[in-house]
């Protein structure tokens, strides 16, 4: 379990240090998402730009299985690499958002 608590608090850390404010639109919120009970962490947009809903996730990880699973990430920031040297084990880093076929090629876990 203590292990579990570190990957919380690695993308908790790597979530905040991502958010960003939105430049010059008030109406768009930036949020950070932490649900600790089920283990869901992510990065929002939400609001209204002029009469057009806003509703992006930027980054969405999850902790299955005692394993950081990537299942969003629509950043320009390698994650995986991240978290690597956060102290995280390759192998307990599972790249969600690529087919289960590929991911014992990308050089981390696989589920």
């Amino acid at each position: 379990m203590e292990r579990v608590e570190y990957y919380r608090q690695c993308i908790r850390k790597l979530l905040t240090a991502q958010m960003t404010w939105e430049q010059g639109n008030a109406d768009i919120e930036c949020q950070l998402i932490f649900d600790v009970e089920h283990d869901h962490y992510q990065l929002l947009d939400v609001g209204w730009d002029d009469l057009k809903r806003v509703y992006n996730c930027f980054i969405h990880l999850d902790i299955k299985n005692g394993k950081i699973w990537i299942q969003r990430n629509m950043t320009e920031v390698d994650i995986a690499r991240e978290l690597v040297e956060m102290g995280v084990p390759r192998e307990d880093i599972v790249l969600g958002l690529h087919p289960p076929y590929k991911r014992p090629y990308t050089g981390y876990g696989v589920a």
